[in-house]
């Protein structure tokens, strides 16, 4: 199974929240009290944002985080990957040589990075702006002469 881990998955609920409410300045207990997550999670998922230039940090009285840049310019791939690092579906494309011991000789190695390719171009298409917004599109579109079999699930 495909899964964003739960820092990632943090990130992404924490940007989009900052990214829709319209305020320039928020302190982590504020964010983690809204977002109702456990403050130590929410700064240390602070931290790491602001260290890869997706929030401002500031100091003071009216301090706290902020975004960095406007929320359409900001991508989903952007955040899981100041969070969690280099976007890998398999250890042959995290661009890490020498994790796998059939790298060398795996006969569907290239298939994966092209899986790996759509999947971050996928991420890298999606602003943070877009996930402040409900979706108005699904993002599967099934024809009206789809039925489903007797094993199959909708």
């Amino acid at each position: 199974m495909l899964r964003v881990t739960k820092l990632a998955d943090y990130g992404i609920v924490i940007m989009t929240h900052l990214a829709s409410q319209g305020r320039s300045s928020y302190n982590a207990r504020d964010i983690a009290a809204e977002v109702r997550l456990p403050l130590p999670v929410v700064s240390k998922i602070l931290k790491l944002l602001a260290k890869n230039g997706l929030l401002e940090s500031r100091r003071g009285i009216k301090g706290g985080y902020g975004l960095a840049r406007k929320p359409g310019e900001i991508t989903v791939a952007q955040i899981i990957r100041a969070l969690e690092g280099p976007i890998a579906v398999t250890e042959c494309t995290d661009r890490v040589r020498g994790d796998c011991g059939l790298e060398t000789g795996c006969p569907v190695r290239t298939n994966w990075h092209l899986i790996n390719r759509a999947i971050y171009q996928a991420l890298e298409t999606i602003t943070l702006a877009e996930m402040t917004q409900p979706l108005i599109e699904p993002l599967v579109s099934l024809s009206n002469s789809f039925k489903p079999g007797p094993f199959q699930v909708l």
